[in-house]
């Protein structure tokens, strides 16, 4: 018979282990699943425990086994449009229930001109007064960056409504609206944006590791995976000051001492610059000594020690005791100011050593000699012994020795993969019909690079959505007046435009849409329209949905003039009574202005300067409105006929 104190523990291991199942926040209560699919549904759940997922809609559970690590995945049958149906999730634990819909589901991402929200653009009002439709239903991915794939993000499914709306993404709630007002199904977005973030942070590592301008970036987060992570930018400034105590001379042999043998320390004059001490190009540890009488009268009184800026840190010592220390960054031109106890001040001679540490750029110890003084606390600025003049200096660690000063995570929202891993990964493979894309502008100085970069993210997205089809709808930058632009924005809409000959792609042009003055124009309405249209005629095939933009297909010179020719031109006309921005050049590549007239489908362009034309621009400058339409009002894109881009772009 076994004794009382043995039976409750031997009973407790044959009781099996709970283990809740754990669902990734995107099967959220009130989630919009893609109708008549077959979605994929994961979670966590103890190692091995089999999970059993019970929809309201069918007559057979779907069964799956956790993993070794207690990981699942199953495909989920959905049916037609609607809802609300509950999905039940069972395993070892309490079982997880969700409300669920049927509908029409896009991934929505970008940086700053997709992410802006609805309130503070065009026509807000009259949306948010008829805001409120539960079946158009919002997931806002929350803007975390990751080194490695993250399981799950922050987020919630929320019906649309004038509150939550007013900060949802204006360009994909006008897309929503639209679906929902045509198709008269349930909609759901899923917006995972991040302004002034290029294109590479989306993109996965294992698509950027090829190339060779990421390979050392991703190499590098798979080396912080590996060990389990950097440390914080704290801990590497702490460690950073370690550095230096361990390798500068002056902190191992103490050269603040009262009595160390300074015969051999160069003389130098504060205030100075690095420059004026002879040693404009060195960057680390600089050590100044200098011994001053203090007067009988101050023995016992609160001083004021005033050293004027020092760039950039300063340990500062009397007597070989510290009394002052900057150590944090940004206060290179905060001029110095450290009170001494009267405890610590007796009349004759005190030493004053301070240890300048210059981390970069020109360093300086002072700048005005009035304001390097010793002076009793009750005195006033200016009083007491004035600190300019002879010092004795001597060098100690170079940076080099120490290493650059820890300014910051090297690993940022802007790191390639780093909005990938922690805002897409989490809801890659969730059932999309498929995805819209607006960003660009922070890409503005690559546009060579943009041309496969932007394809590269279209295949990465399709690969994690294992959808070879997945519809990807994205937005050409807008008119926006980028200082010193000598034509890098029009080449990168060039790099965008050149994407839409990649299948199940589509561009929407916002020539006529932007703001010289503004990188974020107000007018998101007309954006979301747009990308609707694209995704009413081609994802949902609906006939008499215009989408496409005129798009320029070749040219032919006749004498002095030009012959363009463009697709989807039917209707083609010029808009507005402003000039179009047609540039002509000869052989000479200086381009000029010219006039155009349309005929039919074609666009006849002469300049007076330019006899014998051998390529046009349209719409190059940085800020140039579009004004050429095709008659269903969708504006052309900027392009130009040669590829002159200066060697120093080129690639």
């Amino acid at each position: 018979m076994l004794r009382p104190s043995l039976l409750i523990p031997l009973l407790a291991l044959a009781v099996p282990v709970r283990a809740d199942v754990k669902l990734p926040s995107i099967f959220g209560d009130g989630m919009v699943l893609q109708r008549n699919d077959e979605v994929p549904v994961w979670g966590r759940s103890a190692p091995g425990a089999a999970i059993t997922l019970r929809g309201s809609w069918v007559a057979e559970p779907v069964e799956v086994r956790a993993d070794g690590a207690g990981a699942w995945r199953a495909l989920l049958p959905t049916g037609e449009a609607g809802g609300p149906h509950t999905l039940r999730v069972e395993g070892d634990g309490d079982p997880a229930v969700r409300e669920v819909w049927f509908g029409e589901v896009w991934f929505c991402s970008g940086q700053s001109n997709m992410e802006w929200p609805l309130r503070e653009s065009d026509g807000a009002q009259a949306v948010l007064a008829t805001a409120d439709d539960p079946q158009l239903r919002l997931f806002t991915v929350a803007q975390q960056p990751s080194i490695g794939r993250a399981a799950d993000c922050e987020g919630a499914w929320v019906p649309a409504s004038a509150e939550s709306v007013a900060d949802f993404s204006a360009v994909a709630l006008h897309f929503g609206r639209e679906l929902r007002a045509t198709l008269g199904v349930p909609v759901g977005l899923v917006e995972a944006t991040w302004g002034g973030t290029p294109i590479e942070a989306w993109t996965s590592g294992s698509t950027l590791r090829e190339r060779p301008e990421f390979k050392p970036l991703i190499a590098r987060m798979d080396g912080a995976l590996r060990s389990r992570g950097e440390p914080s930018v704290e801990e590497r400034r702490r460690d950073w000051w370690r550095r230096i105590a361990a390798v500068d001379p002056g902190l191992r042999e103490t050269w603040s001492a009262v009595d160390l043998d300074d015969s051999e320390w160069k003389d130098a004059t504060l205030p100075a610059t690095w420059n004026g001490l002879g040693f404009a190009q060195f960057d680390g540890c600089v050590w100044f000594r200098r011994t001053v009488q203090v007067p009988a009268e101050w023995a016992g009184q609160e001083l004021v020690l005033e050293l004027g800026p020092i760039d950039d840190f300063d340990l500062t010592y009397l007597n070989g005791e510290l009394v002052g220390a900057t150590r944090k960054e940004g206060y290179w031109q905060t001029p110095r100011s450290y009170r001494i106890p009267g405890d610590r001040v007796a009349a004759g001679p005190l030493q004053l050593t301070v240890l300048a540490i210059d981390t970069g750029g020109v360093g300086r110890v002072g700048k005005v000699a009035d304001e390097m003084r010793l002076r009793p606390a009750s005195s006033g600025p200016g009083d007491g012994l004035a600190l300019a003049g002879p010092w004795k200096m001597r060098r100690g660690a170079a940076l080099g020795e120490i290493g650059t000063w820890p300014r910051g995570s090297w690993f940022t929202h802007q790191h390639p993969a780093a909005l990938f891993n922690g805002m897409v990964a989490p809801v890659a493979g969730y059932g999309i019909r498929g995805a819209l894309w607006y960003q660009g502008e922070t890409n503005v100085p690559r546009a060579q690079q943009y041309r496969e970069l932007l394809p590269a993210l279209v295949a990465d997205w399709r690969r994690w959505w294992d959808r070879e089809d997945l519809a990807f709808y994205y937005v050409q930058i807008a008119p926006y007046a980028y200082p010193g632009d000598v034509g890098q924005a029009a080449e990168l809409r060039e790099a965008q435009a050149l994407a839409q000959d990649l299948p199940g792609v589509g561009m929407v042009v916002t020539l006529d849409v932007g703001d010289p003055d503004d990188v974020h124009p107000r007018d998101k309405r007309t954006v979301g329209l747009r990308l609707a249209s694209w995704a009413l005629a081609e994802s949902y095939g609906r006939e008499g949905v215009a989408c496409r933009s005129p798009r320029y297909v070749s040219m032919q010179v006749e004498g002095a003039a030009v012959r363009l020719a463009f697709d989807h031109a039917e209707g083609l006309a010029l808009r507005g009574d402003a000039p179009a921005p047609f540039t002509v050049a000869g052989a000479d590549r200086v381009f000029h202005p010219a006039i155009a007239r349309v005929e039919g489908t074609e666009v006849v362009v002469t300049s007076e300067h330019v006899a014998a034309p051998v390529a046009v621009r349209y719409a190059w400058g940085p800020a140039d409105r579009g004004v050429l339409f095709n008659g269903a009002g969708l504006p052309a894109s900027s392009f130009r006929t040669d590829d002159w881009a200066p060697a120093s772009r080129a690639r």
